[in-house]
């Protein structure tokens, strides 16, 4: 082929290549919501993977997928028995309140010179009044967007549905499929790709056993710092704990941060004193405590890499992405490594292959003469 012909195929080889790219970037963008059920649903039947395979040791397989399932939609229903009604409560005994604790905040600021001059100027108590006084009035408004969360929260449920079911497939025939896959390529990439696979699915397993034995902890422990202070809405407030312990690196501080608004409410200076005392300190144990010795199974991540996997899941999925970056993170790292000592692994071969001893190749002989016997005379 002379070289200018070539030139044409190359050009539509390459236009074709980043057609192919960019087609297959749009499709992944259009189908970004079912593509992230889909990774969810992956992480849950990673996560349930352990406690069904426990179970199966003293159970048919079904009947231990079964009662695990069964625990996972038990626990969102018993945080949301804890959580929803006190918030209920609140919600409405602050409408009604409102215009007492206006009152109270006039009473206030009438008694303070420094904050009486700052009324005077920019009449902040009479506007904080008209607005407690309106609280009421707005009800109606209210109901419109009670209506828009309720929307919000049926397709919220349509989706966990949706991802439960696809995480049960999984976890029944998931591993059947791997290894009918694996079993395609030679056996010593299917023995080291199911290795590495196992090695994730055991970081994962390890660090979502850690996460919410820790954050189970700071719960219990936040709860009952919260009894002593005598806190309102204790146990709602250490579920929020328990849940923001699951967020990696800023969970804990921004529950620490709710409760401590809580408590200005409750008795200020002293309880916030006391529980921004008992937050830092708490937190400082966890780190160098708590943490280590529930995660020392788990696959060790460096800080920045955990900074960065939030960020980026956060900003993909929300919170659930956020929850799912350093087990996400630490899968990654495991198969870059195992990549990277497979890398190794052939390039030492290599190596060795170049370095043999050429006299061991066959070949004329040292003395150059022909092994031929003489002619008979």
């Amino acid at each position: 082929m002379q070289p200018g012909q070539s030139i044409p195929r190359t050009v539509l080889a390459a236009s074709l290549t980043i057609l192919a790219v960019a087609g297959v970037v749009v499709l992944v963008y259009l189908l970004r919501g079912p593509l992230s059920w889909l990774a969810i649903a992956g992480f849950i039947a990673v996560a349930v993977s352990g406690p069904v395979g426990k179970l199966e040791r003293r159970m048919p397989r079904g009947l231990a997928v079964l009662l695990v399932y069964l625990g996972v939609l038990l626990v969102p229903a018993i945080v949301g028995l804890i959580v929803v009604p006190p918030l209920v409560r609140a919600a409405s005994d602050l409408i009604d309140q409102a215009p007492h604790y206006a009152d109270e905040v006039q009473h206030y600021v009438n008694g303070n010179e420094s904050l009486r001059k700052l009324d005077d100027d920019f009449d902040l108590v009479q506007q904080l009044q008209n607005q407690a006084d309106k609280l009421p009035a707005r009800v109606g408004d209210a109901a419109s967007w009670l209506g828009d969360l309720g929307l919000g929260i049926v397709n919220s449920v349509f989706a966990a549905v949706t991802i439960l079911i696809l995480s049960v497939f999984l976890v029944g025939s998931g591993r059947r499929w791997i290894d009918g896959l694996l079993d395609i390529g030679t056996p010593d990439h299917a023995d080291r790709i199911r290795e590495t696979l196992d090695r994730m699915a055991g970081a994962v397993g390890a660090y979502i056993g850690g996460a919410v034995l820790q954050a189970l902890i700071a719960g219990s422990l936040a709860y009952v710092v919260m009894l002593v202070l005598g806190v309102p809405f204790a146990a709602p407030l250490a579920v929020t704990v328990a849940l923001f312990g699951l967020i990696p690196m800023i969970g804990a501080t921004i529950a620490a941060v709710i409760v401590g608004i809580v408590t200005l409410f409750h008795d200020f200076p002293t309880a916030t004193i006391i529980w921004v005392v008992w937050a830092v300190v708490y937190q400082q144990v966890e780190n160098t405590v708590i943490q280590p010795r529930i995660q020392r199974r788990a696959v060790g991540v460096h800080p920045l890499g955990v900074m960065v996997a939030v960020l980026f899941g956060g900003s993909l999925l929300g919170v659930i992405g956020a929850l799912l970056a350093v087990p996400m993170a630490a899968s990654l790292q495991i198969g870059v490594q195992a990549w990277w000592a497979y890398r190794q692994e052939i390039r030492g071969e290599a190596d060795g292959d170049d370095d043999g001893d050429p006299a061991d190749d066959d070949g004329p002989s040292d003395s150059g003469v022909a092994d031929t016997a003489p002619a008979p005379a």
